[in-house]
């Protein structure tokens, strides 16, 4: 039942049916939810754990969206993971990911839309060898999806950004498979840090704290 609570506080954040900085108490969301308060708790403790609330004693929790440097050390992890992935995945996987690809251009909703992306990812992942490491961005993007798609770009760019990707694995090339992963992360890692902080894409503070946080850099 924890569980059940934890995806409705997700998806009414995601959708906003939960206000980002509203306190909201266990009573009341266990009386909205129709369930005792146990596992409200038990569910605000996980949810606490990932970033998206804050517990505030005797009072409830109050709904988080991820800041500009949490972002930043969420694609951190990502890219830890999934650039070295994209330069193991085998050829084998090529229809898998052709088949993702077509899904995500042949799309008639966001939500699909979105569906395929992350298959494509999970796909590169799991069949590059760690299944803990598909799990684990598959958490990373439930943060991130709480902001929405705010990146701006068009789904044909995104298409494109992941196409690169799928092209270098045909080819066999292990550099460029990385190095297009290595891209469209750090692009899309940018642009939502830009629209957390509500600074342009490319502001100095921005790219020193990515420098920071992601590249390891002193400034």
């Amino acid at each position: 039942m924890a569980d059940d609570v934890a995806a409705e506080v997700r998806a009414g954040i995601r959708e906003r049916r939960y206000v980002p900085g509203t306190i909201y108490s266990v009573y009341q969301l266990s009386d909205l939810l129709g369930v005792s308060r146990s596992p409200v708790r038990e569910a605000m403790l996980r949810l606490a754990e990932a970033g998206l609330v804050e517990i505030v004693r005797n009072r409830g929790f109050r709904v988080l969206l991820p800041a500009a440097r949490d972002l930043a050390e969420i694609f951190a992890v990502r890219l830890a993971l999934e650039v070295p992935a994209a330069g193991r995945v085998p050829a084998a996987s090529l229809p898998d990911l052709r088949a993702a690809m077509a899904a995500m251009s042949s799309a008639s909703s966001p939500a699909d839309f979105w569906a395929a992306d992350r298959l494509l990812h999970h796909t590169i992942l799991v069949d590059a060898g760690n299944a803990r490491a598909a799990r684990i961005v598959a958490g990373l993007r439930e943060t991130t999806a709480l902001l929405g798609d705010p990146t701006g770009r068009t789904p044909e760019a995104i298409c494109a950004e992941h196409a690169a990707v799928v092209d270098a694995v045909a080819e066999g090339s292990r550099e460029a498979a990385e190095d297009a992963m290595r891209r469209h992360l750090t692009s899309t890692g940018l642009l939502l840090m830009a629209r957390a902080a509500s600074l342009p894409v490319g502001d100095p503070e921005l790219v020193a704290l990515w420098d920071e946080v992601v590249e390891g850099r002193e400034n």
